[in-house]
């Protein structure tokens, strides 16, 4: 009854008004309800508003909303100090050294909160030669902190207690034109932080809307920026792109806007290589797949999907000069690896992955003896062998090897021995050694139940 009420009086009042320099939409206009923010976000901006603080869901939660997608987390901005949020919410932790935030923990939800930001004064602000902000730790009021995001459909602030969004910039009429646009002079807010060139790919890919013109316009000509960006930060907005559940249509958008060539190393083998192309898209493709299912990803995986070509093409060649070929993968793997790493500092615990699969792939061919049995037996099989499988896809290798594995994997015993190899099946069989003399008199001098008292499995070994 009270919730009917209440929808009634806000279809009455469904009419935007200004407070200050903000638009303030109605419930009535926008129709995104209390009941649609998640469980941790409205016990932060309830227990914050209690508190005497202002507090409200902010950035790509709003946005999602708006546009009918279910956002993935919900973030809360407020002009309470990091200390004084923490003191409000006994399980909390302060985090981040370059601007502080604090992890409210709600179960497995934790909601990020954040103190609104103050514009930085052209006077004040510490850049380097370029004009990237190194330092950006002030805090202001609401109106200051949506001058300072990026796009105006992440600049939109919604209180839950009435429901109400507070725009600044035109973000809710920019969500209803599906249309990305840049808050400020798009050149220098570029320069302050070049990693939104990259975010505004990403967004556009992802929710499907168009980019403003004067947005992408300055993009080609100040992708050189990005060389000044430090490597984690870089690393994360790729991974953002490539797990976002749309990475094909991301590294479309990449080529269209000439930013992968040269700035992501790792993508320059879908334009160099046909066969890497088809294979890459694959992966891309099959990882968007498994995010629209709810199933997980490895990061690994994938980046170990875009740097395979170079890595057989530089193991090619060194099987070319004469080298064996595990001595001559391991070579080019850390080629690659090191080349890369001089522009995207992939972990080191990716790396290990990574290398695990690419050198279960010469052993995939291996299908005779006891070679197929023992590679069943590493903790990483199925990755490999999901990595076999878009190899043959991709025509790279003949699809009788993959669905020779696939039967293999599953099959009984007595199907699987006879599924090796014939013509070398049997030459790796292992063999009785001869017992020395002395051996064989010491052991028939030794109790007849030794071996059964202390439980020894005696075998013969080559």
């Amino acid at each position: 009854m009270i919730k009917r009420i209440l929808k009634n009086v806000f279809r009455k009042s469904a009419k935007v008004r200004t407070e200050g320099n903000a638009q303030v939409i109605p419930f009535g206009l926008h129709g995104v309800a209390r009941d649609q923010i998640s469980y941790g976000a409205c016990k932060v901006t309830d227990g914050l508003q209690a508190a005497g603080y202002q507090a409200y869901v902010v950035g790509g939660a709003v946005r999602d909303l708006l546009l009918g997608r279910v956002p993935k987390d919900f973030d809360v901005a407020t002009d309470a100090t990091p200390e004084e949020v923490r003191s409000v919410f006994r399980r909390s932790r302060i985090i981040g050294r370059r601007f502080r935030l604090v992890h409210v923990m709600f179960g497995e939800e934790v909601v990020e909160v954040s103190t609104f930001r103050s514009l930085i004064d052209s006077g004040d602000a510490q850049t380097d030669e370029h004009g990237r902000l190194l330092r950006d730790n002030q805090f202001g009021d609401r109106e200051q902190d949506a001058a300072r995001r990026d796009f105006t459909v992440n600049a939109l602030y919604y209180d839950p207690t009435t429901q109400q969004i507070y725009d600044y910039h035109g973000g809710y009429a920019d969500t209803r034109k599906h249309l990305l646009r840049m808050i400020g002079e798009p050149k220098s807010r570029y320069r302050e932080d070049p990693v939104r060139m990259l975010r505004a790919v990403r967004l556009s890919a992802k929710l499907d809307i168009r980019l403003d013109e004067g947005t992408a316009a300055p993009i080609a000509g100040m992708k050189g920026l990005l060389d000044n960006v430090p490597q984690a930060r870089l690393l994360d907005e790729v991974l953002k792109m490539l797990l976002s559940g749309h990475s094909v249509v991301c590294i479309q958008q990449l080529r269209k806007m000439n930013l992968h060539h040269g700035l992501l190393p790792l993508l320059d083998v879908i334009l160099e290589q046909p066969m890497g192309e088809k294979f890459v898209m694959l992966a891309l493709r099959s990882t968007d797949e498994r995010l629209s299912q709810e199933k997980p990803v490895s990061p690994a995986f994938l980046f170990a999907a875009l740097l395979w070509h170079e890595v057989l093409a530089a193991w090619k060649m060194r099987l070319q000069q004469g080298e064996r070929p595990v001595g001559a993968m391991h070579t080019a793997m850390d080629e690659v690896l090191a080349r890369q790493k001089e522009r995207l500092a992939i972990p080191h615990r990716q790396d290990a992955v990574m290398k695990e699969i690419w050198l279960m792939q010469h052993r995939f061919e291996q299908r005779s003896g006891q070679r197929p049995f023992r590679l069943l037996e590493q903790p990483r099989f199925r990755a490999g062998f999901d990595f076999l499988l878009l190899r043959c896809a991709s025509g790279e290798m003949d699809d009788e090897l993959g669905l020779w594995w696939d039967e293999f994997q599953d099959a009984s015993s007595e199907r699987q021995a006879e599924m090796l190899h014939p013509e070398v099946a049997g030459e790796r069989k292992r063999r009785r050694k001869p017992r020395r003399k002395k051996a064989a008199v010491a052991e028939s001098e030794a109790p007849a139940n030794e071996h059964a008292d202390t439980g020894t499995d005696v075998r013969f070994v080559e």
